[in-house]
């Protein structure tokens, strides 16, 4: 009886780990910096509304930071806000504002370094330099924050996500906007991103390189300067996405670079001006896809082999398949294409005849793009039809020899 006495009374002692106890930081006193000095591991400090401003605020030991509504740490356009060094942190409900440019540092407004198990969730960042940056961290989650630039070119901003040299992070149900890339994975391993809105930023609403076994699920990239690009990895899975409305001379839906053993399935493709875009992406597997109103549906390099387009919709495009190539590995099978014009006798729902996405005048523009000012006229239009009478000269490896006669429901 006296060891459970003698327990309840060293549990409810400040400063033990496992006492818990609540503190507050006020704009009038005490400081944020004080009350961050003498928490214990466990406690709970509450950051009540107004404006913080003081030195960058480092976070060594195990603690929950929760901020009220109208609690801001603003940066004064001059450093990092708050840098977290031990695990297990929670950062919740505060606004972070004003980093500053600067080209000589990765300034951002939260920096996370070689911990683990931390949670960022439910915060706002306002004219950040980067808004969110992890290097060297396990097993942490970055849910529900709205992440806006301060950058208005690409040479000014940094990344509103960015993640380095990490494994198992969740990134889920963020806004990011105004930034260099919306959200940035390099060396990124057994992650996840889902659930997140990331558009208007100056160049990929997502960029990653180099990082394995990520999945990509119901995500919005939408009206970035460049689109999406992923870049040297395996084993990616990209589901449910849609990727909209990225115009530009260089932009893209989405650019596969070096993907091997991947899979594209559920997305939808929607007013870019390449939807997809494979370059040396071998063995990927498309599917389910809806490709709508794109200037390009696919570009396939002769790069690329192995890959598998089945049970896509491609509708109101002006071309279906753009390729540099007359062969390709890659295969058509089970696709529906709007401008199909072949038959069903047996009424299988499959056509008769094979359908030839890549068409002649996409050949000519392939090597001369001015000529992309004749895509509405008559001869275009003589052109197609020719073709099609007498095929000679698209890419009989690119024929899709099942197509859906229907639009395929989802």
């Amino acid at each position: 009886m006296r060891f459970f006495v003698v327990l309840m009374l060293l549990l409810a002692l400040p400063g033990t780990p496992w006492a818990q106890a609540t503190h507050t930081a006020a704009p009038d006193g005490p400081s944020l910096t004080e009350v961050l000095r003498r928490a214990a591991p466990g406690d709970r400090i509450v950051v009540r509304a107004g404006v913080y401003r003081e030195p960058t605020l480092v976070v060594d030991k195990p603690v929950v930071l929760d901020g009220e509504p109208g609690a801001v740490l603003d940066g004064e356009g001059e450093r990092v806000i708050l840098r977290l060094a031990a695990d297990r942190v929670t950062v919740r409900g505060l606004t972070f504002r004003d980093t500053g440019v600067t080209f000589v540092e990765d300034r951002a407004a939260l920096h996370v370094e070689e911990v683990g198990g931390c949670t960022i969730t439910g915060n706002r960042f306002e004219d950040t330099f980067f808004g969110i940056y992890l290097a060297d961290v396990d097993g942490c989650t970055v849910t529900d924050n709205v992440l806006v630039g301060a950058g208005e070119r690409e040479s000014r901003s940094g990344n509103g996500i960015h993640l380095w040299y990490s494994t198992g992070v969740t990134v889920a149900r963020n806004e990011v906007r105004r930034h260099r890339d919306g959200i940035y994975f390099e060396f990124v391993e057994d992650s996840v991103v889902e659930g997140n809105l990331s558009e208007a930023n100056r160049r990929y609403g997502l960029h990653f390189m180099f990082s394995d076994r990520c999945r990509y699920l119901a995500n919005t990239f939408r009206a970035n300067g460049a689109g999406v690009a992923v870049m040297y990895s395996e084993h990616v899975a990209m589901n449910r996405n849609t990727f909209a409305d990225n115009w530009g001379p260089a932009a893209f839906g989405l650019l596969l670079k070096e993907i091997d053993d991947a899979e594209i399935v559920g997305n939808r493709f929607l007013r870019n001006t390449v939807g997809l875009f494979a370059e040396s992406t071998d063995r990927v597997r498309i599917a389910d896809n809806d490709f709508v109103s794109n200037g390009w549906a696919i570009r396939v390099l002769a790069s690329a082999s192995g890959n598998r387009f089945t049970g896509n919709n491609f509708v109101g495009n002006s071309f279906d398949v753009g390729t540099n190539s007359r062969r390709s590995s890659s295969t058509f099978s089970g696709n529906y294409w709007d401008g199909y014009r072949g038959y069903d006798l047996d009424r299988d729902g499959t056509g008769d005849v094979p359908f030839r996405p890549v068409r002649l005048f996409a050949l000519i523009v392939e090597n001369h793009e001015p000529a992309l000012l004749l895509l509405r006229s008559l001869f275009v239009d003589l052109l197609d039809l020719a073709e099609r009478v007498a095929p000679s000269l698209t890419p009989d490896t690119f024929a899709d020899a099942q197509p859906a006669m229907r639009l395929i429901p989802r």
